[in-house]
């Protein structure tokens, strides 16, 4: 492919290209790979999960461009929901987003009449728009639990497999909804959880579909996601349920004056339940700059998972159904005809006028970058699953890379999501690669970011109670002032091995709005904090977030 043939959304001037540190670009990766060839129509030979390092220490994991993208997104396929296709899939491509999975709520027009109708709609939308990558999926109905994304690689089973899927283990369709501390099927449901996700493993095994994975959805929101049900959901195939939202979507919830006085961005305005577990605190079904408190939490949920030295990676975005400031409202229904016996709404039609809604579209406010060798369906899946992944809400950066590697190495050293293997009291060396954003977010503000903090936990091994959400040892160990820094620039981050195992990760915020963490200031000063009710402008307070490396120290 020539450098005239370059699609427009490769050519820097449409789309500014994301670079990592070895500078290589997605407009690089595409013009190699042949974006339009046959080999990558559906993705191409799937892509290493990570680089292996053999027997002998360090790494040296591939080069990367990295993809955005949204695994989050409804239509009129959806009974709560109000977009066509084409609706989303514009919104989208305006915004910047290479990959994106329309995740329907499950629901008995959907099994039997939307899902077929919507694989339709996928098929003529891959055709209309070929810079995405545009998967199908389900908002799956945990047994006992919340909501999960499933969604698989395209081929022939594709559409079976997820509606073979919800008719057999979803939830809501089964009635397996009760999780309480009591209830007598308590037991039964969360095992059915756990039966589906072995069954989703089973259907990739046997080469059913490519690919196929799972990502827990606002996990924190009406607190039925027990810490002992997640570990139980990724031990029963680690390489399907590969993590969850670290922000949940309806970031525009509390814009002042929007919605409510008591409106919390994420929409997390609930309180505990029958269903919820019974250990978490009040403050857990709220949000700390956006991000769910499972995430948000130095010390917390998420890192007491990684204490166990096992991936579970975040993403974040848009759960778009209704956009902010939106005109658009649901159609009206032919007589005789309702979601349960045609599994689609009406197409919406323009009010002019200001609909209520919580959402930004794909791509406008939150976005998951994935790293990628090459470009495809497969390329996107096998990144989530090696944990290549970064997040930012009101596109606070334009591109992040991270490198952690042996100071007595000349190699490229891991990533995010990798594992690099060291000797006691080795010398290493962080690699944080910023480029800052270069031009106005869709709110018309040119983002600033303000600092980058490392965080680093120890690698203790499973633990023994699966319902323990803290990590005692984790804490934030350097915080550097990046304010007024502009371009790209490398923050190298002197580190040292000690007696254990253990991983660090990142985050850093504009600077707006923080004080002390959940856990006390000694382990987080200055960390993400909640906003006052319906009072939340989420353009006001970005943060970004990275998945974790890991360090396995030898004899540890």
């Amino acid at each position: 492919m020539t450098e005239q043939q370059l699609p427009a959304w490769a050519d820097p001037s449409v789309s500014p290209a994301r670079l990592d540190a070895q500078g290589v670009s997605r407009r690089q990766l595409l013009r190699r790979a042949g974006l339009f060839g046959a080999a990558f129509a559906l993705g191409g030979a799937a892509t290493p999960a990570v680089a292996a390092t053999g027997p002998g220490f360090g790494g040296d994991d591939p080069r990367l461009a990295y993809l955005v993208g949204d695994h989050h997104v409804h239509s009129v396929y959806s009974h709560d929901a109000k977009y066509t296709f084409s609706q989303q899939a514009q919104a989208a491509a305006k915004y910047g987003l290479d990959w994106m999975v329309f995740n329907e709520h499950s629901n008995f027009g959907h099994a039997h009449y939307g899902a077929a109708l919507e694989h339709q709609e996928i098929l003529k939308a891959r055709a209309e728009n070929p810079r995405q990558l545009i998967f199908q999926g389900l908002e799956w109905y945990i047994p006992a639990a919340e909501h999960c994304t499933v969604f698989a690689a395209p081929g022939p089973g594709e559409v079976d497999l997820l509606t073979q899927f919800e008719l057999a283990y979803d939830g809501k369709l089964l009635g397996y909804t009760d999780g309480s501390a009591t209830g007598a099927d308590t037991a039964r449901n969360e095992a059915h959880a756990v039966k589906a996700i072995k069954w989703l493993a089973e259907q990739r095994r046997s080469g059913y579909v490519d690919d196929v994975l799972v990502l827990a959805n606002h996990p924190l929101r009406l607190g039925i996601d027990s810490p002992h049900e997640m570990r139980n959901w990724r031990d029963a195939a680690p390489e399907i349920m590969i993590g969850m939202e670290g922000a949940p979507g309806a970031q525009g919830a509390a814009i002042p004056g929007w919605r409510s006085s008591t409106s919390i961005r994420g929409e997390y305005e609930n309180k505990p339940s029958a269903q919820s577990w019974s250990g978490y605190p009040a403050d857990a079904y709220l949000t700390y700059g956006g991000f769910d408190w499972a995430t948000a939490t130095v010390g917390g949920l998420w890192d007491s998972m990684l204490a166990e030295g096992r991936l579970f990676s975040i993403t974040t975005n848009s759960d778009n159904h209704r956009t902010v400031f939106d005109t658009w409202k649901n159609g009206d229904w032919p007589a005789g005809q309702n979601f349960d016996n045609t599994g689609k709404l009406p197409d919406p039609v323009d009010t002019d006028t200001p609909q209520p809604g919580s959402d930004f579209w794909p791509g406008e406010f939150s976005r998951t970058h994935v790293g990628v060798t090459r470009y495809g369906y497969r390329a996107v899946m096998a990144g989530l699953r090696a944990g290549r992944v970064w997040l930012d809400h009101g596109h606070l950066l334009d591109g992040l890379d991270v490198r952690l590697k042996r100071d007595c190495d000349a190699g490229r050293g891991v990533t995010l999501g990798g594992r690099l293997r060291v000797r006691k009291g080795e010398k290493i060396t962080l690699y944080v690669t910023v480029t800052t954003a270069s031009r106005a977010n869709p709110q018309g503000i040119l983002p600033e970011l303000a600092h980058v903090d490392v965080i680093r936990g120890a690698v203790r091994g499973p633990v023994t109670d699966l319902d323990t959400w803290k990590a005692p040892d984790t804490k934030v160990v350097q915080t550097k002032d990046v304010s007024g820094r502009k371009g790209t620039y490398t923050l190298r981050i002197p580190l040292t091995a000690g007696d254990e195992s253990f991983y660090v990760r990142l985050r850093g915020s504009d600077g707006k709005r923080h004080g002390a963490g959940y856990l006390g200031a000694a382990i987080d000063p200055d960390g993400p904090i909640l906003h006052e009710p319906g009072n939340g402008d989420p353009w006001a307070d970005t943060w970004f977030y990275s998945n974790p490396v890991f360090v396995d120290v030898a004899g540890a």
